[in-house]
């Protein structure tokens, strides 16, 4: 059975996290990747810690199912090597700073000339235009400077960045979103396109509310920890015996919830009879709640609300997660054999298809570990050829 991408082809300039996200979507669902390395060392993030039989456990999580092929970009030679593959190319991701490619010979406008019909996919901090675009960045600067910090945390004073990497992340799932994009455009016209991603952009567009609030109220938004700027009760809650998370989006949940919990009377409350009363005197509703929530046990409210029909849930560790029963049905935890590292367990896709299901099969590669097939197959070199370009630090 097919997967949705089969029979793509996607040349992968890309290193450490944002561009790597994106073609590791673009692998799972079907397409072939090549990933481009330097030749001492390969993509930064293997060196990244923790390892696993001497791998790094960070570059196996996020480049599962491509291949690799090692090739110095500073040198002359390297856009020779790279042309055949441009010319069969469907997709060019790359993540440098804003006119590295073009120092390369490898811009958009160059790279277009030679095969029309390429999506060229550029991430960068800040993109290719304004008064940043040449400002290095990570994804902590971009959590920072986006606002997402400034409403993350317990308050003001301590600002929080998200706990995974959701600045490189997004990033790479709205260039996999643009490519996507792009390849339906291409279908209908025959032509290519130059998508370009900023991380700042990406994060800006995850603010949600956060804007909505500023520019009708005018009032500067705050961290508020786990509550809900909107919605009430809408919050971690202390039980007898740990946490648990509560969502209460609407009345009729708000009714069966004050029921379930013994406090009917809330319901009643001039204070609390609509979600903006509640939010507004959130203050005093939450110890209310907590006073009777903390009666029970974690377990036995969760109980208690799951036959309700009242979304909560528990906080779970990653011990918890890697074994929680509707993660493993779902196929979000996969093992793989990579040949040095050995067993290793990655997350699965997220997309499911009935029809053409996406695939986590294969392990990441060793860095070069396709080099000869590639060159050979792919650029017409002989052995010769690519042992001498070897010897001379092309590849």
């Amino acid at each position: 059975m097919s997967a949705p991408l089969e029979g793509l082809f996607v040349l992968d300039l890309t290193r450490v996290l944002a561009g790597p996200y994106c073609t590791m979507i673009l692998s799972d669902l079907g397409a072939t990747v090549v990933k481009v390395e330097r030749p001492e060392g390969g993509d930064d993030s293997r060196s990244y810690t923790p390892f696993q039989n001497g791998v790094s456990a960070y570059f196996m999580s996020i480049n599962r199912g491509k291949r690799s092929i090692t090739l110095n970009l500073k040198d002359p030679k390297a856009k020779d090597l790279l042309l055949p593959l441009i010319r069969k190319a469907d997709i060019l991701v790359e993540n440098f700073k804003p006119g590295v490619m073009e120092r390369f010979g490898l811009g958009y406008d160059e790279v277009s000339r030679i095969n029309p019909k390429i999506i060229y996919a550029s991430g960068s901090g800040y993109g290719h235009w304004g008064p940043y675009s040449q400002k290095p960045s990570y994804d902590i600067i971009i959590q920072g400077m986006s606002g997402m910090m400034s409403i993350t945390g317990e308050d003001e004073d301590h600002p929080i960045k998200v706990g995974s990497s959701i600045a490189d992340i997004s990033t790479g799932m709205f260039m996999c979103i643009g490519i996507l994009a792009a390849l339906n455009r291409r279908s209908v016209s025959g032509k290519g396109e130059h998508v370009d991603l900023a991380m700042l952009d990406c994060m800006v567009a995850l603010l949600e509310n956060a804007v909505a609030r500023y520019v009708t109220t005018g009032e500067i938004p705050k961290p508020i920890g786990n509550n809900h700027p909107s919605i009430a009760p809408f919050f971690t809650a202390e039980t007898r015996d740990g946490k648990i998370n509560i969502g209460v989006g609407n009345e009729v949940l708000w009714k069966r919830f004050c029921g379930v919990i013994g406090q009917k009377e809330l319901t009643e409350d001039p204070r609390f009879l609509t979600n903006k009363d509640r939010v507004k005197h959130w203050d005093q509703l939450r110890p209310l709640l907590e006073d009777q929530i903390r009666i029970k046990s974690s377990k036995e409210w969760l109980g208690v609300f799951e036959q309700a029909g009242i979304p909560a849930g528990p906080i779970q560790n990653m011990a918890q997660v890697v074994q929680d029963p509707q993660i493993v049905a779902r196929d979000m935890m996969v093992e793989l054999i990579h040949p040095t590292a050995g067993n290793f367990t990655v997350p699965g896709s997220p997309l499911k298809f009935r029809n053409h299901p996406a695939k986590v099969e294969q392990p990441a590669p060793d860095l070069g570990q396709h080099t000869e097939e590639i060159y050979q197959q792919l650029c017409g070199c002989s052995l010769d050829e690519i042992q001498t370009l070897r010897a001379q630090g092309v590849i």
